[in-house]
């Protein structure tokens, strides 16, 4: 096959309106991105001036014509996928690699030290005909024969279903969510590891520890509602919980019955494989590269060990007087780099994210500037944090705090491109002059200081 071809049917698998599609599109330099990713406007994004029920509708029918076709998926080649993203970092060596979570903190890691970023796993997204958002039951009896069909063919990968109508509001009832985990380093990654990093270079790898109530089925599938992304508890997935009942009928589920008693516990679906770690281990020592691990319980401690990478490392006259608070897609790690500023990123725009932001900011010495970048999430429910509080998160700068003017609008109900935070990063730079990489056995020992918190061990 044309390597051409296998790469445009590998960013056709690959759900354009997930995090990591995002963070893959902005690991790279602007001068070596291609496709329209960051210019797409995301499905839950559109048709904001119609009502409910005709909205509905409208999505259902974008979702269907952009999702991975259901006669697509027996067709899935994960390997072709990880040709597609090493495909995506051009330079000829790099002085080292971060694998593993799709986490933003990650990805400006990896930025600030030259390094090339590729994640563990990548969503799919793939039409769901008469599905229902209540209706969870049913979605996991029709995404365990398509994760079938996908383990079929790869038998290298498991595959995680995840029904949320808190992130995905109504589009978990016209397509279902299923995330593709390596629990083997398919083969482009091992040549990756062997022939482009460095002599004396290092492999890190970032994975979610937190776990989730998880339902097995079929050998490599499994099932959960809801997510920790998302900034609810598990047992808020309930129709008991009022605030989840509202939610459901915003979202036109007819119908909710709670999970099964006595599930089990699992991983989380972004924590990826655990054996994937000791074969980056073994592949690092064979090529004679250093080993780190970054792991986490607690997403929030590693954007703040990273902001505070940044902030400690860079000269004055390099900036790091603006701190730039960033939520989901809303993150560019390259233009930041660039401006001299600060990232502290969020996985969702929930009030637990931006509770722990303030807290940073809090126990920080006073930044001049704040800008904060809140992805809309797009459906409305009672755990997002308000505008009013993002405003507030603003409010610690010494000389001035912005919202976004273009996410306060939209938001929480209608999320944008993510190129969104290319245009405003540039718009609010005072500077342009990208420094020197952060060489990467200092960044993980700034990292491992951190370790005494909660929720981080970095070895």
């Amino acid at each position: 096959m044309d390597p051409a071809q296998a790469a445009l049917r590998a960013g056709r698998v690959v759900c354009a309106d997930s995090v990591g599609r995002a963070l893959l599109a902005m690991a790279v330099p602007p001068e070596q991105r291609r496709g329209g990713v960051l210019s797409r406007v995301p499905v839950l994004g559109r048709h904001g001036g119609l009502p409910g029920e005709l909205r509905r509708v409208a999505l259902a029918a974008e979702t269907d014509e952009e999702a991975l076709p259901v006669a697509c998926v027996e067709h899935v080649d994960a390997e072709a996928v990880a040709r597609w993203i090493v495909g995506r970092h051009r330079s000829v060596s790099y002085p080292a690699v971060v694998l593993g979570s799709p986490h933003g903190a990650a990805v400006h890691l990896a930025v600030a030290c030259g390094a090339a970023w590729l994640p563990s796993s990548f969503t799919i997204t793939t039409p769901w005909p008469g599905g229902s958002p209540g209706d969870w039951r049913l979605a996991m009896s029709w995404g365990a024969r398509l994760a079938e069909q996908i383990i079929a063919r790869n038998p290298g990968v498991t595959v995680r279903q995840v029904h949320d109508p808190v992130l995905r509001g109504a589009l978990c009832g016209t397509s279902v969510s299923l995330q593709v985990r390596w629990q083997t380093l398919p083969e482009a990654y091992r040549t990756f590891l062997r022939s482009r990093i460095a002599p004396g270079g290092a492999c890190v790898l970032v994975r979610d520890l937190r776990t989730w109530p998880v339902l097995d089925g079929p050998p490599g599938y499994s099932f959960q509602i809801g997510s920790p992304t998302s900034g609810w508890g598990e047992a808020d997935y309930r129709g008991e919980n009022e605030a989840f009942r509202r939610l459901l009928r915003r979202v036109g589920a007819e119908d909710w019955s709670g999970p099964w008693a006595g599930t089990s516990r699992n991983y989380a679906e972004t924590s990826g494989e655990p054996a994937v770690e000791s074969q980056l281990r073994k592949l690092a020592a064979a090529s004679g590269s250093a080993g780190h691990r970054v792991l986490y319980t607690d997403p929030r401690s590693f954007s703040a060990a990273v902001a505070d990478l940044y902030r400690t490392w860079w000269p004055p006259q390099h900036g790091a007087s603006h701190a730039v608070v960033s939520t989901g897609r809303m993150t560019d790690p390259w233009e930041m780099l660039d401006a001299g500023m600060v990232p502290y990123w969020g996985e969702s725009s929930s009030r637990p994210v931006a509770d722990a932001a303030e807290l940073w900011l809090a126990g920080s010495r006073p930044y001049d500037r704040i800008s904060v970048l809140p992805e809309p999430p797009g459906t409305a429910h009672d755990r997002i944090a308000t505008l009013a509080q993002w405003r507030s998160v603003a409010a610690f700068a010494r000389r001035g705090g912005t919202v976004s003017d273009l996410l306060a609008r939209r938001y929480p109900t209608l999320p944008t491109a993510a190129g969104h935070a290319t245009d405003f990063v540039r718009r609010a730079a005072v500077t342009r002059r990208r420094p020197e990489p952060i060489p990467i056995g200092e960044a993980v020992r700034h990292l491992a200081e951190h370790g005494s918190v909660p929720g981080l061990m970095v070895a």
